[in-house]
């Protein structure tokens, strides 16, 4: 189903700290790849802010959060999970495509990198998206994939999210 070729970098929390202060050269030369701007706006600071926080509770959920998404010969964007498995082995998918990039099949490929990545996982059996009613591109990746609307949910930061989810087990 992906088009397009796709590889993860790790995006360690020295790096998200850099990138939090604006340091993108720094954040370069942690990760040793060329980090564009969508690395310092201000939603990418607030979720290298948010995962920070995160990983001082609970750093066993490094292994699954906050990667350089690298397309044939460029950094595309960042994707992960927002957590590891919780207690009845859900997931959920979170991704940015950097605008330059968008509508080339990457979002198509970075799910689908990340479905792969939770069916290698025995204790993941469901993986979850949420996406706000108004994002098209969003909606049709997903329905790609075969998800089903299990409900909705009202988020702080992003307002309301229709909730959807894929079985993987």
């Amino acid at each position: 189903m992906a088009t397009q070729k796709i590889r993860f970098v790790e995006l360690p929390p020295a790096a998200m700290t850099a990138l939090l202060a604006g340091d993108l050269a720094t954040g370069r030369a942690l990760t040793g790849v060329e980090l564009g701007q969508l690395f310092v706006e201000d939603r990418a600071q607030w979720l290298w802010g948010y995962r920070l926080k995160q990983l001082e509770s609970t750093p066993e959920d490094a292994a699954w959060i906050a990667r350089v998404v690298i397309g044939e010969d460029a950094v595309v964007g960042y994707a992960g999970f927002h957590g590891g498995p919780d207690e009845v082995g859900m997931v959920e998918v979170g991704y940015t495509v950097d605008p330059a990039y968008q509508r080339r099949g990457y979002a198509t490929a970075i799910l689908g990198a990340l479905l792969e990545r939770a069916r290698g996982e025995d204790e993941v059996k469901v993986v979850r998206a949420s996406i706000s009613p108004d994002n098209v591109a969003s909606l049709a990746t997903v329905a790609k994939y075969g998800f089903v609307q299990v409900g909705d949910q009202w988020d702080d930061e992003d307002g309301l999210e229709l909730l959807f989810e894929l079985p993987v087990k």
